[in-house]
């Protein structure tokens, strides 16, 4: 048996977004349970040169849209990083798997040589397809949202690697 480019991108991505979405809930009931400004939750970090929780939410949306979209050649839609609220977040997490479902295996699958090329930071980025899959998507999205369920770990929220998972 063999894994397409499309099944190891968009199946994973949508699954793992959504379990993240599961978590935001998890961390919004609690906040509202507990009377705890969600502002709180949003704004964390697990040390003060890191990124907030916010910002991991927003990089794994990103990372999974772009990526696809790349590999997809077509144009990355732009969201701006404006989420305050555990709302805004799943608004922003919901948008992004509803474009992962527009992309097919037809516009991915093949890919595996293609050059891609863009700017980020004002540095130019060069990838092949398949590396850039395994080497640098995958492992971006992983890290962001395995950040963002420490961070709501860190910060009492009860949740366990069934959440981080899912079903």
């Amino acid at each position: 048996m063999t894994i397409s480019m499309y099944d190891a991108l968009i199946p994973l991505s949508i699954n793992n977004l959504e379990n993240l979405s599961a978590i935001l809930a998890k961390a919004e009931s609690h906040a509202q349970s507990k009377k705890i400004d969600e502002s709180i939750f949003i704004n964390a970090r697990l040390f003060p040169d890191m990124l907030p929780f916010s910002r991991q939410v927003q990089i794994a949306c990103d990372t999974a849209k772009a990526g696809a979209a790349r590999l997809a050649e077509i144009e990355v839609p732009s969201h701006p990083d404006v989420e305050k609220t555990f709302g805004e977040l799943q608004t922003r997490i919901n948008k992004t798997i509803e474009f992962l479902k527009t992309i097919k295996p037809a516009h991915i699958n093949g890919k595996e040589d293609l050059k891609i090329s863009y700017i980020q930071r004002e540095k130019e980025k060069n990838f092949i397809g398949l590396p850039y899959l395994l080497n640098h998507i995958l492992p971006n999205i992983f890290f962001h949202i395995t950040t963002a369920y420490a961070i709501l770990r860190h910060n009492g929220i009860e949740i366990g690697k069934k959440d981080f998972l899912g079903n």
